[in-house]
């Protein structure tokens, strides 16, 4: 079994539960086109919060709802942006006035999330954006950010007045508040540097990275950290965006800790026109797949203004957990599967070392049988896990009549399936190994 290289942060209860919720939600959900709409748009700061601020006022907010949603689909932990890019707090800040209890919203929508989702045995992340599009003194750069096509010179000159490091005090200062006031947090996912774009990118120098770091663990020393600091070593999870790793993430030719982030569709904001929604089973294929290759899987949703998670987010959780249902435990304390084993076409394979049990997430179902090469003599027993039916195993299929096709070398191991793919997303079957 491969292991992990150890970092500071508390990952064994990461690599147990596997999936989990991300939510962006902020001002950008009026818009429902983008999160990053504000950037697309090239909207000024000024002009931004005039036309979404007065406004927001997400009147149907019911956190326990949420929590209620994610913990059906099996997930067990969340990560909520405290902040995005456009620099909007969905908490109380003492620090700024561009926070929700300044809105029609009128309180702290962080704080009873927390509350609702740790209510349900959930672990809690912040999201919170090294990026700030509306802080007077983050430096506007030629790269991301509703000025960055400006000339240089009004882009110097808006610069004039602003000063990095100050700015680097009122992110310091926000993380202190959201990892004192909400008591044990559980994951600080960043977002993110960008210090190869040119000479104006953002790195660890702009956040004072190194500071940043230590101040997260010396308020929270076992919380679990993202790696978007530009920091080398001061990470615990790798964290790919948007696409499905091919094998377990290395660093250094070592494996580490990591979960694939996804969305639903395409934005990470509520995007009211956006049609590429991906299918339930499209989903949990992606889950597993992830864990096959030693990862997590983080599944975002993106609130409305009004506060509620639109319909086709609630259908895809809704079959998610329908799933989940049945065959949670092999995602549940689930890793890649002993390199003995080598999965067979269009398979991808689980393992839970407590248990020593394998499982087979059957992609494309085959006709009557399913040929598992180098499994023979290490199997005791098989079933199908959705229902817990058996399955008969031989070594080999006799030969048919006048042919001379076999099914596999001596090392083989078949499994009769039912000629019906079961009526799941993805069959999942069990094996018992032996040993």
């Amino acid at each position: 079994m491969l292991e992990t290289t150890p970092t500071p942060g508390d990952t064994s209860w990461f690599t147990r539960g596997r999936f989990g919720l991300f939510i962006h939600w902020g001002l950008y959900a009026m818009g429902a086109r983008h999160e990053w709409l504000q950037h697309h748009e090239e909207i000024p700061a000024e002009q931004y919060e005039q036309r979404y601020f007065a406004r927001f006022d997400p009147d149907l907010y019911d956190p326990e709802a949420w929590a209620d949603a994610a913990a059906a689909a099996g997930m067990t932990y969340v990560v909520v942006t405290t902040k995005h890019h456009e620099g909007f707090c969905l908490w109380d800040s003492d620090l700024t006035d561009y926070k929700a209890p300044n809105t029609p919203a009128g309180r702290d929508l962080i704080g009873p999330l927390v509350d609702a989702f740790r209510s349900r045995g959930l672990r809690i992340g912040f999201y919170h954006s090294l990026i700030d599009w509306h802080h007077p003194d983050y430096l506007v750069d030629p790269y991301v950010g509703p000025y960055r096509n400006l000339p240089d010179d009004e882009r110097q000159r808006m610069n004039a007045s602003r000063d990095q490091s100050r700015y680097a005090d009122y992110l310091h200062g926000q993380t202190r508040e959201l990892l004192t006031r909400y008591g044990p947090i559980d994951i600080m996912w960043f977002d993110f540097s960008f210090p190869g774009r040119g000479p104006e990118g953002k790195g660890r120098d702009a956040w004072r990275s190194d500071e940043l770091y230590r101040l997260v663990r010396e308020l929270q020393p076992n919380i679990v950290l993202n790696d978007r600091l530009d920091l080398p070593d001061g990470w615990d999870v790798k964290t790919p965006e948007q696409y499905q790793p091919t094998d377990w993430l290395r660093v250094d030719g070592q494996p580490v800790v990591w979960e694939a982030c996804q969305t639903f569709s395409g934005s990470w904001g509520y995007h009211r026109d956006e049609a590429s929604w991906k299918s339930v089973p499209m989903l949990v294929r992606m889950l597993v797949d992830s864990v096959s290759k030693g990862g997590n899987m983080l599944l975002n949703v993106g609130p409305t203004a009004r506060g509620e998670f639109d319909p086709r987010a609630l259908d895809r959780l809704t079959g998610l957990g329908r799933w989940m249902k049945h065959h949670d435990r092999s995602i549940y304390d689930c890793t890649r599967g002993p390199d003995a084993f080598a999965p067979p076409q269009d398979c991808r394979l689980t393992y839970n070392p407590e248990t020593h049990r394998l499982y087979v997430h059957v992609f494309a179902w085959p006709f009557k049988h399913l040929h598992l090469p180098g499994f023979a003599g290490r199997v005791v027993y098989a079933q199908l896990l959705h229902d817990g039916s058996e399955l008969k195993m031989r070594e080999a299929l006799p030969q048919q009549a006048g042919t001379t096709q076999t099914a596999g070398d001596a090392g083989t191991l078949t499994l009769e399936l039912p000629v019906a793919c079961p009526d799941v997303a993805v069959p999942v079957i069990e094996l018992f190994l032996s040993g």
